[in-house]
């Protein structure tokens, strides 16, 4: 008995925090934007892209330190050879080593070190807002996405709600039918209508079902991975409150990552511009040099008639006695280089103005989304509205029909009628709602306030 009291407790434990931890395994929405910025495959290439930018940055600084090398060399001769001493020919083996050291630092070059400095600076911080880009974008898409997946869970409610209400439908008029009250074609054309029910509450969980997949394929979740969202019920409660389209594209022009990267480019190609005109500079660099050499057939004496004259001079003597030092500045001053100066000029012009037409295209295309996010949001609230007046209204009709179906004063083609109406009504109702929010959460997030649906949620949908 023991044993098995044992064995019971743990699995009521396991019971319990499975439960919770499944109940925690819900995502909201800055869940799921929070893992895409650690996990996306775009967005880490992106990181990457700015890091090697910033490596390339690092070197163009790197690159204004004078450079410094060294060499060495060894070189083995043998065979028949003239010896300079004697004038003899003789085979012989010979070795020579030669040592080097050189450096060389540019003074003035037009500017050009100093311009390449400044215009990779500002590649990398181009690269650093468009890599901001491409998370704002993802992060548009994943509200895109969960938002959708809350819409159709709305609809597989009210698609779930019409199956229960014709289900109810069907049974009295079963019961009126074998009553005698009503004819047997009602209680099949009732029957007919909840089919068409059912069939329209599948359609609605498959709908939802692809959108849960296309939230998981942004996050790069497979799709046999559990996976689940927060659900709030999100609900208009007043009259939007929206902020004039100039006010608006003023902020979001200062902040949005587009913009910046678009700036920050042409900032680039003006640097670029002021490189290829220092070309036409003349370079001043400063340069010295170290020399050493060491060889075996470099005697003690050079007079034949000495012994020493076959005795090789020592090592670290002849280190000593050939070492030699240079120090020199170069003067470099293009004249005629088949116009290739002129060339690299022109072409960074063009390049500048490019860059230049691309920051307008930018700030027209974010003028224009604005716009267009502010209209679609005062027409969804004004289409919401207009939409919730048609539900209620056809709520009541619906209602009544209800009503004289359940006494036979209508048929039941035209109840379906009316239940249809409703049905289709409801849809429209909520399409406009979350086409709204969406809208606004756009027009938020230009001006900089983060994606989060917790300013317009109101209590917690159902599953």
């Amino acid at each position: 008995m023991k044993k098995q009291f044992l064995f019971v407790i743990p699995f009521f434990i396991f019971l319990f925090f499975g439960k919770s931890a499944s109940a925690q395994q819900q995502w909201s929405l800055e869940d799921c934007i929070n893992y895409a910025f650690d996990h996306n495959l775009q967005i880490k290439q992106s990181r990457l892209d700015v890091e090697s930018s910033s490596e390339d940055l690092q070197q163009s600084k790197l690159s204004m330190l004078p450079s410094f090398n060294a060499n060495v060399s060894h070189n083995t001769g043998w065979g028949r050879s003239i010896d300079l001493a004697t004038y003899r020919y003789s085979n012989q083996t010979s070795r020579q080593m030669y040592f080097s050291a050189n450096s060389d630092l540019t003074l003035f070059n037009g500017f050009q070190l100093i311009n390449n400095v400044r215009q990779k600076q500002f590649v990398y911080l181009a690269k650093k807002f468009n890599s901001d880009k491409i998370r704002d974008d993802i992060s548009l898409n994943i509200t895109a996405a969960y938002l959708q997946i809350l819409f159709n869970i709305e609809l597989v409610n009210n698609a779930r709600r019409q199956v229960d209400i014709t289900q109810q439908q069907i049974d009295k008029t079963k019961k009126q039918v074998e009553a005698g009250v009503v004819a047997r074609g009602n209680l099949l054309d009732v029957e007919s209508q909840g089919a068409n029910e059912e069939v329209n509450l599948v359609n609605a969980k498959n709908k939802l079902m692809l959108a849960y997949l296309d939230l998981k394929q942004l996050l790069d979740l497979q799709s046999d991975i559990p996976f689940d969202i927060y659900k709030p019920k999100l609900e208009i409660t007043s009259k939007p409150e929206l902020l004039p389209i100039a006010s608006i594209y003023n902020t979001a022009v200062g902040i949005m990552p587009e913009i910046k990267s678009a700036e920050y480019t042409l900032k680039s190609a003006d640097r670029s511009l002021a490189i290829s005109r220092g070309q036409r500079s003349p370079r001043l660099s400063i340069s010295g040099n170290y020399g050493n050499n060491y060889s075996d057939q470099i005697r003690e004496s050079n007079n034949p008639n000495n012994p020493d004259f076959y005795i090789t001079k020592p090592f670290w003597n002849q280190i000593s006695d050939n070492r030699n030092f240079t120090m020199g500045f170069r003067l470099s001053i293009p004249i005629f280089n088949g116009f290739q100066v002129s060339t690299a000029i022109k072409k960074s012009q063009i390049y500048y103005e490019n860059a230049n037409l691309t920051l307008q295209i930018a700030k027209n295309t974010l003028r224009k989304n604005i716009e267009q996010a502010y209209t679609d949001a005062v027409a969804s609230y004004k289409t919401y509205e207009a939409r919730k007046k048609s539900v209620e209204s056809l709520h009541e009709s619906f209602k009544y029909a209800q009503e004289k179906f359940n006494v036979g004063m209508v048929n039941s083609t035209d109840f379906n009628v009316a239940k249809t109406k409703l049905t289709n009504s409801e849809s429209d109702l909520l399409s406009a709602k979350y086409d709204y929010f969406f809208k606004t959460k756009i027009l938020d997030f230009y001006l900089g306030h983060d994606l989060t649906l917790k300013d317009i949620t109101q209590t917690k949908l159902g599953k």
